[in-house]
């Protein structure tokens, strides 16, 4: 029998087809400010917990009830479900780690059933986001952390673990994985990962057969 399996996905443009700090920037009317942050980030101006910081700022203000907005807005990618109903099949577990928010992404783990999950944390007072986060920022190193400590939780060794995102913030923890999977990826992406797919999350499947094979 095929050993059980962890796969661990990126949330923003892999597990889901939006990014999350964008529907919660429509909501709160800061859209073209987020936007210029992220053309920053992208040109290497900032890091990602710079820009992060930058873009949370914008929401400041904003109720509560934004949280609700965004979700409503959350678009799963088409195979996630088929996806994570074949790991589960096969013994295994699901996680979603993300440089986007708990806020959106707890409602999100309870409908598709994940077994982990992480996120940043956004602070608010008053029934009102602060513009600050809480705790520390999710970013490429705690990605790769939260592969390691999941695998370690499950009791499932790292030659039977898969990562897929779509980043350069999910390269760490594509390192870390026996398969890493870059999905509808930029170009280092794909350049760097073990195999990459498009499109569906379902054509990650065949690559459960390899576990233990790789390396």
């Amino acid at each position: 029998m095929t050993a059980a399996p962890l796969v661990v996905l990126d949330c923003d443009s892999t597990t889901i087809r939006d990014e999350v700090i964008e529907l919660l920037a429509d909501a709160a009317g800061s859209r073209a400010e987020v936007a210029a942050v992220t053309e920053r980030a992208m040109r290497g101006e900032l890091d990602f917990a710079e820009s992060l910081r930058e873009r949370v700022a914008t929401l400041a203000g904003t109720p509560e009830t934004v949280f609700a907005e965004a979700y409503a807005r959350v678009r799963p990618t088409p195979g996630i479900r088929e996806l994570i109903a074949e790991v589960h099949a096969r013994g295994g577990k699901v996680g979603v780690v993300s440089g986007g928010f708990h806020e959106v992404l707890d409602p999100l783990a309870a409908e598709l059933g994940l077994d982990f999950w992480r996120a940043n944390r956004l602070e608010t007072a008053s029934g009102a986001l602060t513009g600050r986060t809480v705790g520390p920022i999710v970013d490429a190193a705690a990605k790769a952390e939260a592969l390691r400590e999941w695998a370690a939780t499950a009791g499932i060794p790292l030659e039977h673990t898969v990562a897929i995102g779509d980043g350069a913030n999910d390269l760490e923890m594509m390192a870390v994985a026996a398969i890493g999977i870059a999905f509808d990826g930029k170009p280092l992406v794909r350049e760097r990962a073990d195999v990459s797919i498009e499109d569906d999350l379902a054509r990650a499947i065949p690559q459960l057969d390899r576990l233990g094979r790789v390396g």
